[in-house]
């Protein structure tokens, strides 16, 4: 089998990517991870590029130089799939295109709910009794594109903000690489 060169792109502590890097270890993982980039200096997740000996790039600049600087990266490296693990920046609509369809992101919530930030908050202060994690192709708008795969879990009478989080973020370590197995058909 002929995998898939893929960039994760984080913007703190990279848990999803550490599962993502681990999954891909596996023979019949459809991608390895070819390169790692942050946008954030004291990103924690860079531990796990090193860890495993990944290529990576911390581009603490502007959003046009981040830019560029990836999009000739991402060309150089032939990459096939950027996955968005935690990365806490709106692309722009020119980069997008650019990578059209080959750009998935996780994001904290039963899209379309709870687009953008606060999300766990915004659950418990609606009193939704389900909520869970969306892996989802990019298109030019925010947490809009096509979902790949759904994660359900149950809120609880006395989840917090934090709990709440942190059983979404299980589900999300599942999902992520279950959401590129079914991108390119593995089952």
């Amino acid at each position: 089998m002929v995998k898939k060169n893929a960039c994760i792109f984080i913007s703190g502590t990279g848990t999803n990517l550490k599962s993502i890097i681990r999954n891909s270890r596996d023979y019949n993982f459809p991608i390895n991870v070819n390169l790692v980039i942050s946008n954030k200096r004291n990103a924690t997740g860079i531990c796990f590029a090193k860890k495993f000996s990944i290529p990576h790039l911390i581009l603490d600049v502007n959003k046009k130089k981040f830019e560029i600087i990836a999009r000739k990266e991402l060309h150089k490296r032939k990459i096939n799939l950027i996955c968005l693990a935690g990365f806490m920046s709106i692309l722009s609509k020119n980069f997008i295109r650019n990578f059209n369809g080959q750009i998935i992101n996780i994001h904290p919530s039963l899209l379309p709910k709870y687009k953008g930030l606060n999300t766990f908050k915004r659950v418990l202060d609606a009193k939704e009794k389900i909520t869970g994690c969306t892996v989802h192709f990019v298109d030019e708008k925010l947490d809009n594109g096509r979902a790949i795969l759904k994660k359900r879990v149950w809120v609880k009478k006395n989840d917090n903000a934090k709990k709440l989080k942190q059983k979404v973020q299980t589900e999300e370590y599942k999902a992520y690489s279950e959401a590129i197995r079914k991108v390119y058909n593995f089952s």
